[in-house]
């Protein structure tokens, strides 16, 4: 599993986009999105730096790697 602080995500849509930006990346790919502190979870075959840069192509480039 990978963690991601988004510090840009602030509201469902961001939310949206943020989950269809990772299935872009690995359609198998299981999402757990914490709004209120800015964390995306990601359980994927997909390495960090290939979900990373789908966060950031979708305009929310993830901070440093929590773990």
């Amino acid at each position: 599993m990978f963690e991601f602080h988004v510090p840009d995500m602030s509201c469902g849509h961001c939310v949206g986009r943020i989950e269809q930006a990772l299935r872009q990346a690995d359609p198998a790919c299981k999402i757990d999105v914490d709004l209120p502190q800015r964390v995306v979870r990601v359980t994927s075959s997909a390495d960090r730096a290939a979900l990373a840069q789908a966060l950031e192509q979708a305009g929310y480039p993830p901070a440093l790697p929590t773990t």
